[in-house]
């Protein structure tokens, strides 16, 4: 069947598994031009079927020669529906994995349930034996507690008082603007409990009762923090209230792996696009101007670039990582700086309807929604019949 993107609020529900193919590959490729890392050989990443979990999945595999295993929860193809994005880049990690030589297993399901925590302990023991590096990048709509058995789900939105902001529907390039009531107290607590870092807690323990971390295990998940133009929506927000819970795990974990020599890290990321950034309010707008600005000054940076940066120059260079204050990793280093922000910021008063598409990189970030779903990319031929 040809597969087309289809696209509703700024969600795409298909995905094209030759395209998804060729993006896993194209970071392949941008990995094996760097120099080699020195790193972890026994890799485990909960969420490793897009963004930033793929991107350290492929890092330790074809720069460290790691072994891997990947827990992600994502949809097959059947019939005439194509699967999700994250399943053909599952699918195309493990294939090109195994060309060279190295073990790679995908479990699919929910990462927040004892069972799928159960199965990969039982992968961990039969194919790797102990792991040196767990990488935790799960982005979730919602999370069953395995306790109780309730179902939490997370929102988008400021407390304390609403939010208004411009936005724009990057399909479109029309400017609008919009207001988000502020959250109720059972919202802000469910959404800490999705994605925050309790689970992450969870996986940690069950990993270390089972026996299989290996000593001078390193921990690592991500959050990021943004500017002041998106901080009512995104880091005094609700989802800013789950990363600040997870942010602080890592001071809990790492009480925990000191006396295995082990660490746990929190990586503060860039603004990407991701099937999650796309939705949330004035945050579109921002990494458009934001991308225009990063990309003139040669800063930009993917998911790939950012994590090979991580591990070459903070986790694995051969040196204690360099922290901040509050001992986090900063590889928003490039987008915070004072230069680029008051760019940004300066292009925020000016954008408008007339000239969004010349001041901003909207082109851009459409480019880059779509090729996380497969589509746009060269040397595909997107009239083909694909097997879904």
């Amino acid at each position: 069947m040809v597969i087309e993107p289809k696209i509703r609020g700024n969600v795409c529900f298909t995905a094209h598994p030759v395209g998804c193919d060729r993006q896993v590959q194209q970071q392949i490729d941008y990995v094996r031009a760097q120099k080699k890392i020195k790193g972890p050989q026994k890799v485990l990443v909960i969420g490793s079927s897009n963004g930033y979990g793929l991107a350290t999945r492929i890092v330790s595999a074809f720069s460290g020669g790691a072994d891997t295993i990947g827990v992600a929860y994502e949809r097959p193809g059947k019939g005439s529906k194509s699967g999700s994005a994250g399943w053909y880049n599952n699918v195309a990690f493990e294939e090109k994995a195994r060309k060279e030589g190295l073990i790679a297993r995908s479990v699919n399901g929910d990462a927040f349930s004892d069972e799928i925590k159960s199965e990969v302990i039982d992968l961990i023991k039969q194919h790797l034996g102990k792991v040196d590096l767990v990488v935790y990048s799960i982005a979730a709509p919602r999370r069953i507690d395995p306790k109780t058995g309730e179902i939490h789900s997370s929102v988008i939105k400021p407390i304390g008082a609403s939010y208004t902001a411009r936005t724009v529907d990057f399909q479109s390039g029309r400017l609008y603007e919009t207001t988000t009531e502020p959250a109720l107290e059972k919202e802000v607590e469910d959404t800490v409990k999705v994605m925050g870092g309790e689970d992450w807690g969870l996986w940690i323990e069950a990993l270390d009762t089972a026996g299989v971390l290996a000593p001078g295990i390193t921990t690592i998940a991500f959050s990021y923090i943004g500017p002041e133009l998106t901080a009512p929506i995104y880091r005094q927000g609700t989802i800013g209230q789950a990363k600040k819970n997870l942010e602080s795990t890592a001071a809990v974990l790492q009480k925990r792996l000191s006396s295995k020599g082990g660490q746990a890290l929190v990586s503060i990321n860039k603004a990407l696009v991701t099937r999650a950034s796309a939705v949330i309010p004035a945050v579109p707008l921002y990494i458009s101007l934001l991308y225009r600005v990063m990309k003139e000054k040669k800063l930009h940076e993917g998911c790939i670039q950012q994590m090979y940066r991580m591990f070459n120059d903070s986790l694995f260079s051969g040196e204690a990582p360099e922290l901040d204050n509050k001992g986090r990793i900063r590889l928003d280093d490039y987008e915070m700086r004072p230069d680029v922000q008051q760019e940004v910021a300066d292009l925020w008063q000016q954008v408008s309807a007339e000239n969004l598409e010349s001041i901003s990189d909207i082109k851009g970030f459409r480019a880059e929604f779509l090729r996380h779903h497969g589509f746009g990319m060269q040397g595909v031929d997107y009239e083909a019949d694909v097997k879904v």
